[in-house]
């Protein structure tokens, strides 16, 4: 899979993503981050109380356990460039409040 944004592009995103419907699976969503920029888009794949395929789980999460479910509060973003993407594999689930805003436009 290809990345949906390059560097450099510009994307409208609506901080009141509430008016524009709730987050849910599939969105693009702009996330808070520690790196350089402090944000990262990634798009929602699986909401509070899904079951993940375990082909996407975290890496740390022990498949023994059974199936890995997003907990409460927090949604589970992948990128789509899979290969190269950090993401919740890597980083876990992400607390709804850390979601800057939903992406409206590229």
């Amino acid at each position: 899979m290809f990345p949906t944004f390059k560097s450099g592009q510009h994307v409208l995103v609506s901080r009141a993503y509430w008016l524009v419907g709730p987050i849910k699976d599939n969105d693009v969503v702009v996330l808070t981050d520690t790196g350089p920029t402090g944000y990262i888009i990634k798009r929602v794949m699986w909401s509070a109380g899904e079951t993940v395929n375990w082909k996407w789980a975290p890496e740390n999460y022990d498949i023994r356990k059974g199936p890995f479910v997003v907990p409460p509060g927090c949604v589970y973003v992948l990128g789509d460039n899979r290969p190269e993407s950090e993401d919740s594999r890597k980083f876990g689930p992400r607390k709804v409040e850390e979601i800057l805003g939903k992406v409206l436009v590229r």
